[in-house]
Formats: C-alpha cells, sequence, structure tokens
C-alpha cells in the first residue's frame, strides 16, 4: 500500500478528507499569481541581458565564487555563470543554451524576445484573456511570422572561390564580440577554417576537425590560422631537433617505459648483483622498445603517457624524437590530421599505422620559454586548428567563445544558405506583418496577434538604445518606411552612418537562426504560461 502524505480524517457526516503533513512548511502559489510571479522572474533576466544586445552592446563581469573573473557579452555564456535561483530562470539560462547548441549565435535576442513575449502575456492577462488563448495565439503568430521570414529571405551563393558573402556573416556575428577591431581578419579566419573541413556536396560541417587553442601573450591580430594541429606541448628533451621534416609519426597510447609486475607479488632485490641485473633487464627492455618504434619506420614518437629522465636520455641517444603526455583529444585530432591508427601496444606496431607529416616544427612565444609543437602539411589536409592570441587569459576566452560563434554562424549557412537581414530589419517586418495578419482575425487570437507584434519590435528597440539613439522614434520612422517602401531590409543604424539599409551594410543573419529564435521562444513562453500551482518548499519561492 503506498504511504499517504497525511492523515485521514473524517467529517460529521462520514465523509473523508485527508489532513496534509508539513502544510506551515509549504509555500503554494496558484492561477493568475503564479503566471505573474513567473512573467515577473522571466522579465528580469531578459532585462539584464537586454543592455548586451547589438554591435554597441555593453559587456557583463562575471566573478564565481573562488574569484575566477569572465567577461563577456554572450547571452549563454552570461546566463551559464549567473547563479540563477528562481525555477523560472532556470528555464531562461536553457534556452539560451538550446539556441547555443543548435545555432551557436543570437542567444542576447531569444532571451529579450521571450522576455518582451512575457511582458505583452501580463498585460493580456490583465485584460481578463485565459493564458491557454495567449498561448495558442502566439503560437499562430509565431507561424505567420516564420511564413514571412520564408517569404522575404534571399538565397546566398557559397563556393569555395568566392568567400567574401561568408565573410560578411561572419563579420555580422562577430560585430558584438570583443574581436571587433580586428573584426575582419577574425572572419576570414572562421571562414577558411570551415570552408577546409566542410563537405559542400553533403551540406555537413564536422566540428571535431577545428581545434581552437588559446595561448596569452602578444596581440589579438597575431591570431592564425594553422593547417594541422597545434599541440601545447614540447619535445621531451631539450637536444632533440626542433624541427623535422618528412616525419613518420608513431601514436602510441602504452606507457613508454620497462613493463613494471602488475600482480600483487613482491620483487625481493638482495644484492647488489640483483639490482644491477633488474637495471639491466629494464635498459635492454626499453631498448627493445625503441627499436620496436624504429624498425616499424617511425622518426618521431607521439607518447599519451609520461616516461621518465633516464628513458628520455636513452630516446635521445637512439636518436628518436619523442613528445609526452599528449591528451586524448589532441592525439584523436593528429591520428586523424596524419592518417596513422592509434596504437596500444609495441608488438602492434606496423609501417602502415603510421601516420604521416611533412613537417613538425616547434614555436616559441616571446620571451618566456612558452613553447608548442605543430604538425603541419599533412595527408588529411582537413584538419586545421585556430591558434589564439590575447593580452591576458580573459580576452583569448572571450575571442575564443566570438570565434565558436562565427564557425557556428558559417555552418548554419552552409547547411541552409538562405538569409534575412539583422541589425533588427527582420523583425519590424516580421512585426508588421503578424498585425496585418491580426486585422484579418475575427476572434480573440487578434489580442494575441497584435501582442506578438509588439514583442517582436523589442529586438530593435533594445539594439537603438544600446547604440544611443532616441528607441520610439527610430522604430516609428523604420516602421513608416518599411510600409512606405515595401522592403524588408531597413535596420537600425547601430553604427552611426546615416543610412539604414541592412543590405549596403552587409548585416545579414541566417534565416535558420532567426527562425530558431522565434520557434524557441515561443515555446518557452507557452510553457510559462500554462503552468498555474506552484508547490515548494516556503524559502523557495522568490520574486
Amino acid at each position: 500500500m503506498m504511504s499517504l502524505p497525511g492523515s485521514i480524517a473524517f467529517d460529521e457526516y462520514g465523509r473523508p478528507f485527508i489532513i496534509l503533513r508539513d502544510q506551515e512548511n509549504q509555500k503554494r502559489l496558484t492561477g493568475n499569481e503564479a503566471i505573474k510571479s513567473h512573467i515577473q522572474a522571466a522579465k528580469q533576466i531578459a532585462h539584464i541581458i537586454r543592455t548586451s544586445l547589438g554591435p554597441k552592446g555593453l559587456d557583463k563581469m562575471m566573478v564565481s565564487g573562488d574569484g575566477e573573473v569572465t567577461v563577456t557579452n554572450d547571452g549563454a555564456t552570461i546566463l551559464k555563470l549567473m547563479d540563477v535561483d528562481h525555477e523560472i530562470g532556470k528555464l531562461m539560462v536553457q534556452l539560451s543554451q538550446s539556441q547555443d547548441d543548435e545555432i551557436g549565435d543570437g542567444t542576447t535576442g531569444v532571451v529579450v524576445l521571450a522576455g518582451a513575449l512575457l511582458e505583452q502575456a501580463e498585460s493580456l492577462l490583465d485584460r481578463g484573456i485565459h493564458p491557454i488563448r495567449i498561448a495558442d495565439g502566439f503560437e499562430l503568430a509565431a507561424q505567420c511570422a516564420i511564413k514571412h521570414l520564408d517569404s522575404v529571405a534571399e538565397p546566398f551563393p557559397i563556393s569555395r572561390d568566392n568567400k567574401e558573402p561568408l565573410i560578411e556573416v561572419a563579420m555580422t556575428t562577430l560585430g558584438s564580440k570583443i574581436v571587433n577591431k580586428c573584426h575582419r581578419q577574425m572572419a576570414e579566419i572562421a571562414v577558411d577554417a570551415v570552408l577546409t573541413v566542410a563537405d559542400l556536396e553533403k551540406k555537413d560541417v564536422n566540428f571535431e576537425l577545428i581545434k581552437l587553442e588559446c595561448k596569452v601573450g602578444g596581440r589579438m591580430e597575431d591570431t592564425c590560422l594553422v593547417k594541422g594541429v597545434v599541440v601545447d606541448k614540447t619535445m621531451s628533451h631539450s637536444q632533440m631537433p626542433k624541427t623535422l621534416k618528412d616525419v613518420k609519426l608513431a601514436i602510441l597510447t602504452c606507457p613508454f617505459e620497462p613493463p613494471k609486475p602488475k600482480t600483487k607479488h613482491k620483487l625481493d632485490v638482495t644484492s647488489a648483483e640483483d639490482y644491477r641485473k633488474l637495471r639491466e633487464y629494464e635498459q635492454e627492455k626499453f631498448l627493445t622498445m625503441v627499436k620496436q618504434v624504429k624498425d616499424a619506420g617511425a622518426t618521431l614518437a607521439i607518447c599519451q603517457w609520461g616516461f621518465d629522465d633516464e628513458a628520455n636520455h636513452l630516446l635521445l641517444q637512439q636518436e628518436l624524437p619523442a613528445v609526452r603526455w599528449v591528451g586524448g583529444p589532441e592525439i584523436e585530432l593528429i591520428a586523424i590530421a596524419t592518417g596513422g591508427r592509434i596504437v596500444p601496444r609495441f608488438e602492434e606496431l606496423t609501417a602502415d599505422k603510421l601516420g604521416h607529416a611533412g613537417l613538425v616544427r616547434e614555436l616559441s612565444f616571446g620571451t618566456t620559454k612558452d613553447k608548442m609543437l605543430v604538425i603541419e602539411e599533412c595527408q588529411n589536409t582537413r584538419a586545421v586548428t585556430v591558434l589564439i592570441r590575447g593580452g591576458n587569459q580573459m580576452v583569448t576566452a572571450e575571442a575564443k567563445r566570438s570565434i565558436h560563434d562565427a564557425l557556428c554562424v558559417v555552418r548554419s549557412l552552409i547547411q541552409d544558405s538562405r538569409i534575412v537581414y539583422g541589425g533588427g530589419a527582420a523583425e519590424i517586418s516580421c512585426s508588421l506583418a503578424v498585425a496585418r495578419e491580426a486585422d484579418q482575425l475575427s476572434t480573440l487570437e487578434q489580442y494575441a496577434f497584435r501582442a506578438f507584434s509588439v514583442a517582436l519590435e523589442s529586438v530593435p528597440l533594445a539594439l537603438a538604445e544600446n547604440s544611443g539613439l532616441l528607441p520610439i522614434e527610430t522604430l516609428s520612422e523604420l516602421k513608416s518606411r518599411h510600409v512606405a517602401e515595401s522592403t524588408s531590409t531597413l535596420g537600425v543604424d547601430c553604427m552611426l552612418t546615416g543610412n539604414s539599409d541592412m543590405k549596403e551594410h552587409h548585416v545579414i543573419e541566417s534565416l535558420h537562426s532567426k527562425k530558431q529564435q522565434i520557434i524557441l521562444a515561443t515555446q518557452l513562453v507557452k510553457m510559462i504560461l500554462k503552468i498555474d500551482d506552484v508547490r515548494s518548499p516556503a524559502d523557495k519561492i522568490s520574486m
């Protein structure tokens, strides 16, 4: 029998009722009060993020519990590092995370849109409209907006010979990031990296072949794309050659050291003679291992594990350069790039399992002893590494996030090569289309349509506000021009150039990203509007 959450009692007519336990420790919100509490929490999160939207958006500094500082204006990163207690706040964090996973860009915009939709829903609830009717109306309005986006989207040329259009899209993404002082260079790196690993026939991009490696020091302009693999390791011995040509690599995941007894038996060494024999046996075993590697034809050993100084000295003596402590993901990338096989046991090492690289060299940075190993001219030319430089760790970490966003956008364009114009142009166009559609409706949903239309305007309003323009005047002028000129390319002139045509500014966004923002934001708002009863421990409910 299942235990009840309380005790059963009977009234004077013999009807049973349950007296629930711990009622004084429970807090309950029901009906519109619960929905309003949720809307309030979501609005606060959206309000924090709102100022980071667009090329003139401000950065946020997040300090973790152990004092680690992160400076960023990437919506997903800000929300991930924020300590959000409210359960609806956590849903907003997951919303930006899912946009980041799916597209990689537009993480700030999607939260701003969801916050604006909930703000509009609040005023509809005050009019007495049922939350389910609002949610259904929003769903229909989102479908209408997506249909309109499909009609105004333009096809986009993608070819390896003409990279300029893709570079313009990557520059739009990077415009709001910390890297915008060398924004064209970063965009070119991102496009080159994606096109190197992309399979244009299958419209597929394998991100595992692109490695982002940060190195503090130098200027951000020193960031470069290496057609090969960069490993943050050096040769195991300082006297080993720093540059090797036509290299055959043995990629080993077995320990490069004499075998140790793996059983629980003890090995008793009772005399100097026994010790000498043991040492000779170990040395002999090690020389056999080196011989096996050299006999296979290898000229460089990449080891996942370390080896001691004696082994290091013997490797130098036998003229076999080696790199130790190379991590698992890097080992895999080296194997893919050089066409080699990862060898788990020395006995299995044969010539056909060796990888091949045209050049392996050590890079040294500045006056420090910082060195890195570069494996270039590989057999599989599709593996690339972006080496990111910057003045401090915060800058390189933010540059890494920015380049990752740019890579994601170029990838989504290769998968679906239709575009819309940024700067709020697509949102204003959709807002007008949804408002037109509202006038055709005779049902209660027309109120939700109009509210959705107003919520879409929150993106251009935030862009204008962050750029120091007068938000309402800018938006009303753009809306009247959209209608008068029947165009969908006019957006907020964030750079204050005097020209609002986003087509001329080359402010381009992928259609897939914009559609995903509207779909995800609407789904989340529908979910929040359908929650009308919250029970939780008394100290948990805030707002």
